[in-house]
């Protein structure tokens, strides 16, 4: 699956992975069952790291509908970690969407993980490692 996520109930985190080419309904089926997922909570913080993405294959329009759906709560961080130009632009142009949304999430794009996760909460959040869904 090109998209998948982990809830980590016990830090109020979800990890989302993203691999090879991403398509909208890969996306919008993804936070459908996140939203749907009993051990999930909207005020949870989340990473999205598309390190493995290589592109996407939707419209802006298609991205903008995606970063506008009211799945994270106001208050919850979400840092994505897009280590490529191509996919770098496409995370931030969903950060831009979000903030312009009715319900903005704090979204900031990394270019490493290591730095999202210091973002997210420095002295709470385990090594980085444990963080992948799949093997690379």
């Amino acid at each position: 699956m090109p998209f998948s996520y982990v809830v980590h109930k016990d830090l109020r985190l979800v990890v989302s992975n993203g691999y090879d080419c991403l398509s909208w309904d890969e996306i919008k089926r993804c936070q459908d069952q996140t939203q749907s997922d009993p051990d999930f909570k909207p005020e949870f913080d989340q990473i999205v790291d598309l390190r493995s993405v290589t592109s996407f294959n939707m419209t802006s329009e298609q991205a903008r509908m995606l970063a506008r759906r009211k799945i994270f709560s106001l208050g919850s961080k979400r840092a994505f970690v897009a280590p490529t130009p191509a996919v770098f632009g496409m995370a931030r142009m969903w950060e831009a969407y979000s903030d312009l949304s009715d319900n903005p999430s704090q979204i900031r794009v990394f270019s490493d993980l290591n730095s999202a996760l210091k973002w997210l909460r420095s002295e709470e959040m385990p090594d980085s490692d444990q963080f992948r869904t799949e093997a690379s």
